[in-house]
């Protein structure tokens, strides 16, 4: 289903109950460029790994403060399955930086980076509790704004059939699909939690395109960074530097998220009327994560754990 400005189609599902799922991936068979023969377009997608643990931690720690600021009983729940799905998230991508650390490629020092940006910049800041709360609910929208791109990228991967018919890994696949359908799962969390404790549209706008600029310049410095670093690359992907018209041609192909789809996610959100569940499929992603080899092998292994704890 396109992520495009279209109501949810009748056959969503009225609720669902957000839940983390304890995955589990084994990289020792992966290959740095694990789409064949497509460095610069791996690399693109190689960013998440790096950029969003650390700002999916960060989500967890905002959240967990903005508790006691929730007075409606499904929206705390709401929460606090988002706090654990996102918590195995930031986590689920720690064996990709070690992987990528054995192959000559440390992320260390671009991950230092992102985690100066979330740590310092938008971290927990000694303030009088009016400037407290306003600091708070500024960040919230900010991880609203993110929240709406993480489900764009969440439904592209969810469609990007083209990754499949290029033989990318297996098991990263499952990895960025997996992730991608709980994105889109609990796309509207962030959200409606903004809404909740403030919901003024000149805080929601400014954070969105604050949230919009810092994305995208983190994505192309990772992407310099990670090419740079490269040890088969060293800078060069078949002996050129890489250029922007390579993005704009791996979005055509389908290798990547298209630009302009990334492009109209600001706008998408600027409108008065937006709300996430307009935008892509919860049942596409319930869908994957019943068929997610990781994910089956969590609740196959969740289900053993309850059986052992019942006798």
């Amino acid at each position: 289903m396109s992520t495009d400005a279209t109501p949810a189609p009748l056959d969503e599902p009225d609720r669902l109950v957000l839940h983390a799922r304890d995955v589990h991936f084994d990289w020792s068979a992966l290959d740095l460029h694990w789409i064949p023969d497509e460095p610069f377009a791996t690399h693109v997608i190689n960013v998440l790994h790096l950029l969003l643990p650390e700002g999916e931690r960060w989500f967890v720690e905002v959240f967990k403060e903005a508790l006691p600021h929730i007075t409606d009983d499904r929206l705390r729940e709401d929460v606090l399955g988002f706090i654990g799905q996102e918590a195995v998230h930031a986590e689920a991508h720690a064996g990709v930086l070690d992987h990528m650390d054995a192959h000559g490629l440390d992320p260390t020092p671009y991950v230092e980076q992102v985690a100066w940006m979330f740590r310092i910049v938008l971290g927990d800041r000694d303030l009088p509790p009016d400037l407290a709360r306003s600091w708070l609910f500024t960040r919230l929208a900010i991880i609203a704004g993110i929240e709406h791109y993480t489900a764009v990228l969440g439904q592209w991967v969810l469609d990007a059939g083209e990754l499949d018919a290029a033989g990318a890994d297996e098991t990263m696949l499952d990895l960025l699909r997996w992730h991608g359908a709980e994105e889109v799962e609990h796309r509207a969390v962030a959200y409606d939690l903004f809404m909740h404790v403030d919901g003024g549209y000149p805080r929601r706008a400014v954070a969105m395109l604050v949230a919009a600029g810092a994305l995208a310049t983190l994505w192309v410095r990772g992407v310099r960074f990670l090419i740079a670093n490269d040890p088969y690359l060293r800078g060069r992907v078949g002996g050129r530097r890489p250029r922007a018209s390579w993005a704009l041609r791996d979005g055509r192909r389908g290798l990547i998220p298209h630009l302009g789809r990334l492009a109209r996610a600001v706008p998408e959100y600027l409108r008065r009327n937006y709300h996430p569940s307009h935008y892509g499929s919860t049942a596409q992603a319930v869908a994957y994560l019943a068929v997610s080899p990781a994910a089956r092998a969590a609740e196959a292994a969740e289900q053993l754990a309850e059986q052992k704890g019942r006798r």
